[in-house]
Formats: C-alpha cells, structure tokens, sequence
C-alpha cells in the first residue's frame, strides 16, 4: 500500500539542454581516476602501491577511522600513481586500464537465504559498502550500527535531472535483488519514493514501503521523504542508497561481480546534444564530454546545477552522481542588471523580472551571483523552498556561531547540504548556506558524534 507526499513549499527551475532520451556510449578511457574526497569523512589508508596490478573488486584504500569500509577498483590495470597534497593527504589514485576488464569473483549469493552479517560481509569486501550513507549527517553508514529504516529516492525533481525510470531500464531484476540485500540490513521498513505522475516498474517491485510523491523540488530529495515519513530523531539513524546503486549491490549478489557501469547524463545549455552515456565509474570527464560541449567559456558542474561540485575535464564524475551539468561561466556583468527590462532572459522566484508570466519556458542560466554578499535579514524567502518541518534561517545562523544546543533543537540532524541548495540560490543575502550546514554537520561529529 503506498502513502502519497504531497510537497507544497518548493522551485521548479527549468533550464534548457535537458537529456533526451537516447542511450551513447563513450570511448574507454586509458586511465581512471578514484577520488577519496568523493567520500565525505574518509581518511584512506592504501592498500596497494604504485605499479601494482589490480582487477575490478580489488580493494584499493579503506577507511582509517573503520577498516571495515573498503573501496575497490572499478577497472582492471595498473595502478599509475598515487597523488598527493599537503601533509601528503591523498588527493586520487589514477589507474591506467587494460583494454578488457577481469572480475573479482565474490560468489553468486541469494539475499534471502543470507543471514545480515553475511549480506554485510559481502558489502564490505566488494566496497558496495560505500553506496550507503546515513542521516543524520550525509556520510558513509556505520557497518557495525543498525537503521531504522532505509530511504531511496526514485523521483528526481532537481534542474536537468537524469530520469531515474531511463537510467535503470533492464535492471528490474538487479534493482529487486537490490531490494532483498537491503531489507536485510534493517528491522524497518525499505521506503521507495516514486513520481506519482509517471508509472514505472518501481511500482511492482516486492518488499518497499511505496510512496508517491508530487510536488515542486526539492520534492524529490531524499531528507524531505524521511522528514515526512519517518523523522530522525536525537540516536536514531536511516540509511539511504540512490536507486542506481541499489541495481549495482543487486548485480553483485545475483552474478558475483562488482560492476559499477552506470547511465548518466550530459545536460545543460552547453551541450550540443544532451543524451546519456553507459560509463563506469571514475572514467575521466574529459572523455564524456569530448566534442561534444558548445565552444564558449563553461562551468563543468558533476552533479546538479544547484548542490553540484565545479570539476575540471581532468577530474572524473562524483562516485553518487550521475548527471554531468555544463552551464555558460558567469564571469560577466550586466549594467543595470537589477532592473527588470534589462532581465527578460532572467529566472526568479519573485516578480523582479516577469519570468511567473511564462512558467513553461526554458531558461540558459550561467553560473553568475548577480549581487554580492549581503546582510542575512527575514524575507520569507528561505520558509518559501523548504519543505522540511525546520527554521532555516534559525539554523543558519545557530551554524554560524556554533551554537549545539539550538542547532540539535532546529533540526540539524534532519538535512543534508543539498536540502539548502535552494535557498543557495532564492537568497537575496547570496549566503553559502550548503557550506554553512556542512560546517554544521562537521562541528556536530566532533563534539557529539
């Protein structure tokens, strides 16, 4: 039986260059990158060295803080070079790549005739381990804690967002068996939510809690489902895992292989033809995007363009995203640009320059702040795109001083950054509010935990 959400409080933001539905391949990169920043919160400590041969599966790093969370290759090859910053912080392990891959073998597994500890074992070992985080605080799940529930997200609301129901045709079964690994992690409820507007396979899939969903984004993201659903409360913990990476853990169990290929998307105003490609995991962006971005100034953004990271060609897609964004770099300046006749290309929640006349229409945004940083002053403009049952400004500013106490009772154990990635934007104070509850997130696992 499924339970609808209805999300009032919210921005729809329509941006040109959406992907059309049409799947590409891309050429197999020479070298593949794994970034340990991808996973917020890890210290990696090595496990191989230069020059050393590894297959997809083999463990590469794990984590300092746990030696249970590993993190494997996603090709087979040689390992090129270690790449270090300051205090010789790890910053990427490249991998050069053989012209065909060759599999760890894990075992063919059925979900359901395994105990947790043995679903867990599995995860582990693979490095699938790292597809599952955990609220509060938007990192890698603690393998030796227990969720109340788990949360998937199969409804994308955020501008240029890969379709979900696309990415995943023809993994119905991996994504069932993905189900079956993950009921056995928790007591709870496995919640799915699903575009109530759109029917999919996720409606016959076996074993979730079903919930559809409407409304205007951030409806989509994954903290305003466990906020209406089933709120973290001080000790609890959810897990969560993206609907891809539930197909990838089902994949592992049903053939014995860990196989992090994955569809993503190539969207934005930049791009000549945005479409999806087939591309595994850590390939290089540069040979995504090769020929195929328009010749101008642009932002590269892996991700979505609201809670996105800048990257360079050189750097590979974030390990949970599969949407490659290019917008036009906004590195110019309009005289007058505040004034509404001057603004007929612009999009704004407010009235400022008419674009609530035509809500269908698709905008070419750049990367511009147009402003500068202002005072933080009460405008209703933050409450208006938070659907969380929070005070966002409240909690800002509890940030800001590092006040505990007033940030646990404002509800930062219920958001992520990219629940504020909104108000990054509708913000006449141009404030980094997804920085600010990342700093928050941090200063609460230093002093709570």
């Amino acid at each position: 039986m499924s339970k609808d959400i209805r999300i009032k409080n919210g921005l729809t933001i329509k941006l040109k260059g959406e992907a059309q539905q049409k799947l590409s391949s891309v050429s197999r990169s020479n070298t593949f990158v794994i970034k340990p920043s991808n996973f917020y919160g890890i210290i990696p400590k090595m496990t191989v060295k230069v020059g050393e041969k590894v297959q997809v599966g083999d463990i590469v790093f794990y984590a300092k803080h746990n030696d249970q969370i590993k993190f494997t290759s996603p090709v087979s090859g040689v390992v090129k070079e270690i790449i270090r910053g300051a205090r010789r912080k790890i910053l990427s392990i490249e991998i050069t790549a053989e012209a065909k891959d060759t599999y760890k073998d894990f075992g063919t597994k059925t979900p359901n005739k395994l105990t947790a500890p043995q679903v867990k074992e599995l995860l582990l070992e693979s490095g699938c381990w790292a597809y599952i985080k955990q609220r509060p605080y938007d990192i890698i799940a603690n393998p030796d804690e227990q969720p109340k529930a788990i949360f998937i997200s199969a409804y994308a609301t955020a501008p240029l967002s890969a379709d979900i129901n696309f990415t995943l045709s023809g993994k119905e079964n991996e994504f069932q068996a993905g189900i079956e690994v993950l009921s056995k992690l928790t007591e709870g409820n496995v919640h799915l939510s699903v575009d109530s507007k759109k029917p999919s396979f996720f409606n016959d899939i076996q074993g979730v809690s079903l919930h559809k969903v409407s409304g205007k984004h951030p409806a989509g993201n994954v903290g305003v489902h466990i906020s209406k659903v089933d709120p973290v409360n001080v000790g609890e913990k959810v897990w969560v895992v993206q609907p891809q990476d539930v197909a990838v853990i089902g994949k592992l169990f049903l053939t014995g292989k860990y196989d992090p290929t994955k569809i993503i998307a190539l969207a934005g105003s930049q791009v000549e033809d945005p479409q999806y490609y087939t591309v595994i995991q850590g390939a290089q962006i540069k040979d995504i995007v090769k020929g195929k971005l328009v010749n101008e100034k642009n932002r590269i953004i892996s991700g979505n363009p609201l809670s996105g990271e800048a990257v360079t060609e050189r750097d590979t897609i974030g390990f949970y995203d599969n949407l490659i964004t290019v917008l036009p770099e906004g590195d110019h300046y309009t005289f007058f640009g505040w004034m509404p006749f001057f603004g007929n290309d612009k999009f704004s929640m407010s009235r400022t320059f008419f674009s609530f006349l035509t809500p269908n229409k698709e905008y070419k945004l750049d990367t511009n702040f147009n402003g500068e940083d202002r005072a933080m002053v009460v405008t209703g403009e933050m409450e208006k795109v938070m659907p969380i049952d929070i005070y966002p400004m409240q909690l800002l500013k509890a940030t800001l001083v590092g006040d505990i106490e007033k940030m646990e009772n404002l509800g930062i154990y219920e958001v992520a950054p990219e629940d504020f990635a909104l108000i990054d934007f509708v913000s006449s104070s141009k404030i980094e509010a997804q920085d600010i509850i990342r700093q928050g997130i941090d200063l609460m696992i230093k002093e709570v935990g």
